[in-house]
Order: structure tokens, then C-alpha cells, then sequence
């Protein structure tokens, strides 16, 4: 995009979300709230409009860490935040959930999403890393050992894997 261009949004672009949230903090009750995790989680997850965090695990505001992203990937930037949340907001245990029919673990490689984008948006985005894999579960397992394996992690942080069912809200536990 040239300097010149203006990216200021269309007036009313987000008057739905900011109404909404005029609303939300007429009735706000999480003032107080501690920036620590209560029940001591992290949760690694998908970006995925369908992934409702806290309700399908029986939490509440407050009880742990999020982390969400394309396709639930333990990437440099998902470890950077693990350390800070472990030594500073009491994460004790990390929990890393991808879901059923993810867009991420449906395409190939990197090379198709950028093909994809490039093809239909004209967009070149061979800068980024998507950290797609097809092979889903093979992906969990390598990211369930860049957490435990990470040295600046506690040795032997409790770690688990989950796939999360998008069609049926049932989480299942990933024996890796």
C-alpha cells in the first residue's frame, strides 16, 4: 500500500462493535479482576470463530491465559508469551488445542496458502510463515515438545494435547 493512500476506515465501519460494547460496560462486572490465572492454564488455540474458550472448558474470566492464533501453532511469538505467562500471571500447566476442520491443517504447506492469496487477492505473502501442516496431529505433537523441551520453560511444566470438535463441542484428549 503507497504512503499516499488513506486507511482511514468508512465512518460507521465499527459502529456495531463499539454499540456492543457501550452495552458490555453499562453491566461490567470484572473490574477487579487479578492479571494472574486463577486455575493456573494456558490455553493454545485457534483464531476460529467457532472456539469458544472459556465455556467449552468450564471457565471463567480470569481462570487462564489465552492464546489464539491460525491453527492453534506454537510458534516463537506463542513460547515468548508461555514464559512471561509461567513467571508472571500463574500459568502452571499448558494446555495446546486444535480443532477439527481447521483451514490451516487443510491446505498442503505454506507455498498453497500464499498460491491461494496470491491468485485471488493479489497479494504476495511470501514474507510470512503460516505454519500450516496437513498432518494435524503430527503438527500438535512437534509443538507439545517445543513447549517442553523450551529452555527457558520449567522442566517438567505439565503439557497436553486436544483436538476440539467443532462439531460437536466434545474436547478429546490427545495421548502424544
Amino acid at each position: 500500500m503507497s504512503e499516499d493512500q488513506d486507511t482511514t476506515p468508512a465512518p460507521g465501519t465499527f459502529d456495531d462493535v463499539f454499540g456492543a460494547n457501550a452495552a458490555y460496560a453499562e453491566e461490567f462486572s470484572l473490574a477487579g479482576l487479578k492479571p494472574l490465572a486463577a486455575r493456573g492454564l494456558a490455553l493454545v488455540t485457534c483464531m476460529d470463530s467457532r472456539i469458544e474458550p472459556l465455556d467449552m472448558l468450564g471457565l471463567e474470566p480470569g481462570d487462564a491465559k489465552i492464546l489464539r492464533n491460525a491453527g492453534a501453532r506454537v510458534t516463537d511469538d506463542t513460547l515468548r508469551t508461555l514464559v512471561l505467562a509461567v513467571y508472571l500471571l500463574g500459568v502452571d500447566r499448558v494446555l495446546v488445542l486444535p480443532h477439527t476442520r481447521c483451514k490451516m491443517a487443510s491446505v498442503a504447506s505454506d507455498d498453497a496458502v500464499h498460491d491461494l492469496i496470491l491468485e485471488e487477492h493479489g497479494v504476495d505473502t511470501r514474507s510470512l510463515e503460516f505454519h500450516t501442516d496437513n498432518d494435524q496431529l503430527g503438527a500438535l505433537r512437534h509443538d507439545l515438545e517445543r513447549i517442553r523441551h523450551h529452555p527457558l520453560l520449567p522442566q517438567g511444566l505439565p503439557v497436553a494435547g486436544a483436538l476440539y470438535d467443532v462439531d460437536t463441542g466434545r474436547v478429546d484428549p490427545v495421548d502424544l
